[in-house]
């Protein structure tokens, strides 16, 4: 009786358990469908716009057949309570085979059992389940905790009928029946990749690129110690960058260690930071062709050409170092530390080079590994400038014993590797080493610049590729670079000497681990609070010594003036000021007066508001570019209707589209910057938002990698558009005009709205451009055929 009612039992819970989906019957094609030529060109357009990089759901990362071959897994890569660290899971570098994948716990999803004539791959049977629920409704949320990672169809089969919404394309219109028979008759096929000639031929430099890679290849591996140690300060610099050898060049190439030297195939040297110790007598730097698509979001072009590598000879081969050039150790502390791991190369070279290519040197921290979601990017405000030191100026430059007898000061929490004790934080030797260097320095420059610093310490710049000012723009989860002074003048600015670039870079880039512990990124990103503070610091130098406290204090409202003080300073300013609005008059000096005209640096003609001047009225008609950012511009001022649209976290960034009769289409990015009242805090950020202070910088063209919304009107429908976002009240009627100019994800047609925004990005930017990731898009699907976001 009991072995019957158990019988019954485990029945009753196999009817309960789920079932797999039926596999999909399809036609096998007659022909061979191609993976290049058919296939990747479709997974490109809706696939890879949000499987790729370090935030792909379920690390299937879609950009290259070997993602795809590889699957998916489980383990999230962005994991904020992890306590032990993450077998690192890099594409192309972590396991080189489908076998090795398999052992770290990635499943197919590609793989058919069902026999000829069906299919039950996880690719066919999510992609299927969209075309059968074509509609989207709802919330998405791509990168949410309670998304699926199937390992198998049963799996996958009870979360669909739990969620019959969220078949592929995630929240989005399933493919066209075309794109999908395509797919499918692959699949049916084998899923077959490239063939060995076509994947030879991919993982091949391109013919025009041999010449400048044997050179650059021979002087990267040079046997004397100066080259050498040269060699391994560049690579831990551009082991992000994705390398062209001309400025127009559009093949792309990453710079690795191997165990071989060149002219043999590559033995990559995998290690989780580059300069981890590579445990092989010799280690050779090589370039690897990058054949995975581009994605904009990761997409740091560096460009080593013939000017390049002259400057590169004049910077590190031509000077007398500070010692005799010898080989330097991969001890752990010591290669956490740049300013003792290559204190024998001239920070002068050092500095120059990081000026040189400021620009990269930033994005590498705001568009890397360490920079992506909330608890990252919240330690930054949502706009702000960047300006650096310059090398006359700049005493660690001009004297390098002071860093070397304050090298201990120096020390970042990237030396305890990737597993950072939390209760270490309790009592924080990283922060008290950060403060004993900025007093040991403050004292050094009040005793060199008894009359203070002015103008001429600010980097002017010194050829048309410099960089000298920069625009930083948070979008909540996302962040972007860019060259110039972009907006109306922001709330804080920075000033970045070399010790602090430095350890900004090694902190964040260099030394970050993505697969650490929580300890470590719990670390790393209090460190860069206090690094924050010391940019800011230096900035406040220039202004009058009796403003310092408040502007200082304006920034961190709701924060005592005790916690914060301890980065400020009495030195004096060598500026004269003529009116008390000394921010707004020192960087109008500096752009207008200062920087270089052939670094073509100037205010932004639409945002900045010189002063005395205000926003704009609405102009009276439409006719230039300028007339409609300028009607843009006159319903962003902040509390209007517009600004109040935006106040979602989720929409930070949107793209707009102007349909203007027989001329080019306009386009502009709307970028929402969230006033925050201080950025100290760790958790709680809703708690220092006030959006009735929010501001609305309308750019040219397309700014940031994650765009939030798509919107598309016609020159006729502006003045409408516009004077909708003035004045709206929130009814119902003013809702559904409104509707008709935003793309929803739900909207039937949004892949030919994405699909002409991702084309004119290629044309505008055809080095730089790359696919925008879809990750973020605004989450609400409106069941509505032209819907608007929910705001």
């Amino acid at each position: 009786m009991r072995l019957f009612s158990f019988l019954l039992l485990l029945l009753s819970l196999a009817a309960c358990a789920p079932k797999p989906p039926p596999p999909v019957a399809i036609r096998i094609p007659d022909r061979p469908i191609e993976y290049l030529a058919e296939v990747k060109p479709i997974l490109d357009s809706r696939c890879v716009v949000c499987h790729s990089c370090y935030n792909s759901p379920c690390q299937l990362k879609l950009s290259s057949y070997d993602g795809l071959d590889r699957g998916a897994s489980k383990k999230k890569i962005y994991n904020a309570t992890r306590l032990k660290t993450m077998d690192p899971t890099r594409l192309f570098i972590d396991a080189q085979s489908t076998e090795e994948w398999r052992k770290k716990g990635f499943t197919s999803v590609t793989d058919n059992s069902a026999g000829p004539g069906f299919n039950d791959s996880l690719m066919l049977e999510l992609l299927n389940h969209k075309m059968d629920n074509p509609k989207s409704s709802g919330d998405y949320f791509a990168e949410a905790e309670d998304l699926t990672c199937a390992e198998n169809s049963s799996e996958l089969g009870g979360y669909l009928k739990k969620h019959p919404n969220r078949g592929m394309p995630f929240g989005f219109p399933p493919l066209k029946k075309e794109e999908f028979a395509i797919i499918a008759g692959w699949l049916a096929q084998g899923a077959k990749g490239p063939s060995a000639e076509q994947q030879a031929r991919l993982a091949a430099p391109a013919k025009k690129d041999i010449p400048a890679i044997k050179r650059w290849e021979s002087f990267f591996n040079q046997d004397d110690a100066k080259h050498r140690v040269t060699a391994r300060y560049l690579y831990e610099h551009l082991f992000l960058a994705q390398i062209n050898f001309d400025p127009g060049g559009k093949t792309f190439y990453e710079l690795v260690r191997s165990r071989t030297p060149p002219g043999e195939p590559i033995d990559l040297v995998a290690t989780v930071r580059p300069y981890d110790d590579p445990e092989t007598d010799r280690v050779y730097y090589r370039f690897r062709p990058i054949y995975a698509t581009i994605v904009h979001k990761t997409h740091m072009v560096f460009t080593l050409d013939a000017a390049e590598f002259t400057r590169l000879q004049k910077l590190f081969i031509e000077p007398k170092w500070l010692q005799e050039p010898h080989r330097i150790s991969y001890d752990p502390k010591l290669s956490a530390n740049p300013f003792v791991a290559f204190e024998q190369i001239p920070p002068r070279s050092r500095y120059r080079f990081l000026l040189d290519h400021a620009q990269y040197i930033v994005m590498t921290f705001i568009r890397g590994p360490v920079c992506k979601g909330q608890i990252a990017l919240n330690v930054i405000h949502d706009h702000f400038w960047v300006m650096f030191m310059d090398p006359k100026y700049d005493l660690n430059v001009r004297f390098p014993g002071f860093l070397r007898l304050h090298r201990k000061d120096l020390i970042m929490p990237i030396e305890r590797g990737s597993r950072f004790p939390v209760l270490k934080l309790i009592d924080n030797p990283y922060f008290k080493a950060v403060q004993r260097f900025f007093k040991a320095r403050q004292e050094f420059y009040a005793a060199h610049y008894f009359d203070g610093l002015g103008y001429d310490a600010i980097w002017k710049g010194e050829k048309a590729s410099d960089s000298p000012l920069l625009t930083v723009y948070r979008h909540f989860d996302s962040a972007s670079v860019h060259k110039g002074v972009l907006g109306e003048l922001p709330r804080t600015m920075w000033v970045i000497d070399y010790p602090l670039l430095e350890r900004i870079y090694y902190a964040l880039v260099a030394g970050f681990d993505v697969y650490g512990t929580l300890g470590h990124q719990l670390a790393v990103r209090l460190y860069m609070d206090t690094l924050r503070v010391e940019g800011e610091s230096y900035f406040l130098q220039f202004m009058p010594p009796k403003q310092r406290k408040s502007m200082l204090q304006s920034w961190y409202e709701g924060v005592k003036y005790k916690d914060i003080h301890t980065f400020q300073t009495n030195m004096p300013t060598a500026v004269t000021y003529r009116t008390t609005d000394s921010k707004r008059e020192f960087i109008e000096r500096v752009v207008g007066n200062h920087i270089l005209p052939q670094t073509e640096i100037a205010f932004d003609p639409i945002n900045y508001f010189p002063g005395g001047k205000t926003y704009p009225p609405l102009p009276d008609q439409y006719k230039t570019i300028d007339d409609f950012l300028q009607g843009l511009r006159a319903v962003s001022r902040p509390g209007t209707s517009f600004v109040r649209l935006f106040n979602d976290y989720n929409a930070n960034l949107a793209y707009l589209r102007v349909r203007i009769p027989d001329k080019k289409d306009v386009v502009a990015s709307l970028v929402i910057n969230r006033w925050h009242d201080n950025v100290t805090y760790l958790f709680g950020e809703n708690g220092v938002l006030d959006s009735s202070r929010d501001r609305v910088d309308v750019l040219k063209g397309f700014i940031g990698s994650y765009p939030n919304y798509f919107f598309d009107v016609t020159l006729a429908q502006l003045p409408d558009f516009l004077n909708l976002l003035a004045n709206m009240q929130g009814n119902e009627q003013e809702l559904q005009r409104f509707q008709t100019y935003g793309i929803n994800r739900a909207d039937d047609d949004f892949w030919t709205g994405y699909d002409w925004f991702q084309k004119r990005f290629y044309q505008d930017k055809p080095v730089q451009a790359g696919l925008f990731d879809l990750n973020r898009y605004y989450y609400k699907a409106r069941q509505t055929s032209m819907a608007g976001p929910d705001f």
